[in-house]
């Protein structure tokens, strides 16, 4: 009865959450828009001016799952910063590493890093389903990617998903209707600074 009753409360909660991000809100949908292009924009355009020489790679796949999160999702609880920004690290770490233990057995590489960095998320509360792109891609990306080796955290992962959170902290808090993060001191912090530019600007 009681796992019956968590997964009807986990159902009413998930049905909540569809149904407020969903709802047809041109200003919200605007920002998101918005918000999306401009942090997708800024990593493509650093990749396409700066980076071509050094033959590096800034822009990866599930930077766009993690777009339509942090833009479109923001009272999600996958879309913390602890959650967004912990479990892209977190997986880009497992899937190096298990790609360097088998680096020709795909079948056994693509399933164990995306298994293994749910579970790795889920352990240290840093759920954010774009991880498990990540994780992937090191293992199926590129040569340029394979090659990077560790570096892959640090640069796509870790350069990228902090251009995202800064752009998403400042679209989703442009209005007084868009908060991110939820409930955060970083966010009341973020807010009070801009309600008191206003009323100098005033």
């Amino acid at each position: 009865m009681r796992i019956r009753q968590k997964i009807k409360r986990n159902a009413r909660i998930s049905k909540y959450v569809i149904y407020k991000e969903t709802l047809i809100d041109f200003k919200e949908q605007f920002w998101s828009f918005i918000g999306a292009f401009v942090g997708i924009g800024l990593i493509a355009f650093i990749q396409s001016f700066y980076l071509p020489e050094l033959e590096n790679v800034l822009l990866i796949g599930s930077f766009g799952a993690s777009s339509v999160l942090i833009f479109a999702a923001i009272q999600s609880p996958l879309t913390q910063p602890r959650n967004f920004i912990g479990g892209q690290i977190i997986s880009g770490l497992i899937g190096v590493t298990i790609f360097k233990f088998f680096p020709e057995i795909i079948w056994i590489t693509a399933p164990l890093a995306v298994a293994t960095s749910i579970l790795a998320m889920q352990i240290t509360k840093t759920l954010h389903p774009p991880g498990g792109a990540t994780a992937l891609i090191a293992v199926i990306g590129t040569e340029k990617i394979k090659t990077l080796g560790y570096f892959y955290v640090i640069s796509p992962v870790l350069t990228g998903t902090i251009i995202l959170f800064i752009t998403a902290l400042i679209f989703n808090n442009i209005t007084k209707h868009r908060s991110y993060p939820t409930n955060s001191r970083l966010t009341r912090v973020f807010k009070s600074k801009g309600l008191k530019q206003k009323k100098n600007n005033n």
